[in-house]
């Protein structure tokens, strides 16, 4: 892993596509944004520099394989770079994204966010603080794990530490079967 990062390192050195001038200030970058209420929202980008010579946000991304690039604006679809978008008012970014395989290589995506995606953003920070603020939360279905311990919790799905809760909540209907999970035992 040591000489797969090095290799990406050298890699992207060679491609001379990304600039961050002013590193200090450019690098690791917080964002903060006044909400309803006096609330805030924070966020911290990787980098905005250029790449290719445009201006845009960066974000440093890692994987065992490329990213897809089809189809055409998937990437701007994606939800931290529209809400890194929406937080620092740069439309143009871009993912840089160092692939770890046998062959090095990386990645450079870009997009454009625009105005309406910014629009869309800021009304769901502005519902979710709204909902959280007064204590409405979506239920939240599935299997909860014993190390959690919000049984108080009205949405909690199924918790398999809480053999009380499993019997009241699971509801067997006649002629069901559930195969493999009739063998679990308590």
């Amino acid at each position: 892993m040591l000489q797969q990062g090095i290799q990406l390192l050298e890699r992207f050195a060679q491609d001379d596509r990304v600039r961050v001038l002013q590193p200090k200030k450019n690098l690791q970058i917080k964002f903060m944004r006044s909400l309803l209420k006096g609330n805030d929202f924070v966020a911290h980008v990787d980098a905005v520099g250029n790449l290719d010579g445009l201006r845009c946000l960066l974000e440093w991304k890692t994987a065992s394989s490329r990213y897809p690039e089809e189809p055409q604006g998937l990437l701007m679809l994606d939800p931290q770079l529209v809400c890194y978008s929406w937080m620092s008012g740069i439309p143009e970014v871009a993912q840089v994204v160092f692939v770890r395989k046998r062959l090095v290589e990386i990645q450079y995506l870009r997009t454009t966010i625009t105005e309406e995606q910014w629009k869309e953003f800021g009304r769901l920070v502005d519902d979710t603080v709204r909902r959280i603020g007064s204590a409405q939360f979506l239920p939240h279905i599935g299997v909860r794990f014993p190390q959690n311990p919000c049984t108080s919790c009205p949405y909690l799905g199924l918790c398999l530490g809480q053999s009380k809760l499993v019997d009241a909540t699971l509801v067997r209907r006649p002629g069901d079967d559930f195969g493999l999970f009739d063998e679990l035992a308590y």
